[in-house]
């Protein structure tokens, strides 16, 4: 059989052509794996905007550094589409002179999101810091087991000099009060008599680390007043509803407690017939500038989300109603469109 012989240099020609096809194939199928590895992970949702993230860790520990909160620094593009409705509806009540300033702080948990209207203002908090105080008590007794059982005689009244607007059940004269029972006086009817009591008992350094620890300026015990940002304040519910504080069990105890409070003049008023939340108001400020602020987690089904709305105005009575429309507006579009 004949046969024809093939020069060498072809050989050489498409041995080299061969091998250069798979260089080029090798070096395709890295660079996608590589690209899939680093491309970055997009929510499900297609409203969300990518963002760093800001994740606040706890400090103290020498192996672990636990996780408190984490949530995008930038806003949401989805609900920024709304805050001008909220800016137009505090707008008016300005123009009413019902308000002289008002600050709202929102945040969603099954999609982490948030906006904030006026978040650097600072608003007097009033009673509202009962609830790092209440965190404060929690962590005595995951501290000491037993704490909370402790029991304490209720003597006389506490000389106070200034008067509250909204009233509710008070500690009796008399009688003797586990901290448990006086803590529940504090939050449920945010009575200021129970937590003058507990104000005897409370350990001061463990309660400025409450604020020390998520970043928060420690206050001053002994001053009628502290300033604070809707979204600063904002910082204690995370806390609770993440469970990241305190034990979980106290969580759910602490926040328990905050859906029994039985104030209905601020945003229960704004919400539906039937829904739960857990929320917390204070009165602040100069009796002649007085500031109404509440504080909420708000569940509707399985899109929790946290709402602050802080107000200044020249009437205290006014105030209360104002949180309520401003909560029936965040609601009408929360408790329907976000995922």
């Amino acid at each position: 059989m004949l046969t024809k012989k093939v020069p060498f240099y072809y050989l050489l020609v498409v041995s080299a052509f061969f091998l250069l096809l798979m260089s080029v194939g090798v070096l395709f199928y890295k660079n996608k794996s590589v690209a899939a590895v680093e491309a970055p992970i997009e929510t499900s949702t297609a409203h969300s905007n990518l963002c760093d993230l800001n994740a606040k860790r706890l400090n103290g520990y020498q192996f672990i550094k636990p996780l408190l909160y984490a949530e995008p620094y930038c806003e949401s593009q989805f609900l920024a589409s709304y805050k001008h409705e909220i800016e137009s509806l505090i707008g008016a009540y300005k123009s009413k002179g019902d308000i002289t300033s008002a600050a709202v702080y929102i945040r969603t948990f099954a999609n982490p999101q948030w906006i904030a209207i006026n978040e650097t203002e600072k608003f007097s908090p009033g009673s509202l810091l009962k609830v790092p105080e209440m965190m404060t008590l929690y962590k005595m007794e995951e501290a000491k087991p037993g704490f909370l059982k402790k029991t304490f005689l209720y003597e006389k009244p506490f000389v106070t000099h200034r008067n509250t607007t909204f009233n509710s059940n008070h500690i009796q004269v008399g009688k003797t009060y586990s901290v448990q029972e006086l803590i529940r006086y504090m939050i449920v009817y945010s009575d200021n008599e129970a937590t003058m009591m507990l104000n005897q008992v409370i350990d001061r350094n463990m309660f400025n680390k409450v604020f020390s620890d998520v970043g928060l300026k420690e206050p001053d015990f002994n001053s009628n007043d502290y300033p604070m940002s809707a979204p600063d304040y904002s910082v204690f519910f995370k806390e609770l509803f993440n469970g990241s504080y305190l034990t979980m069990e106290h969580s759910e105890a602490c926040m328990k407690l905050l859906t029994e409070s039985d104030f209905e003049e601020g945003m229960m008023g704004g919400l539906p017939s039937g829904c739960m939340a857990a929320h917390k108001f204070g009165e602040g400020g100069p009796e002649n500038a007085p500031n109404f602020c509440e504080s909420a987690m708000i569940y509707t089904g399985n899109k929790p989300f946290l709402l602050t709305i802080m107000t200044k105005g020249a009437d205290m009575k006014k105030l209360p109603n104002v949180v309520k429309e401003i909560t029936k507006k965040v609601y009408a579009v929360m408790g329907t469109t976000v995922s």
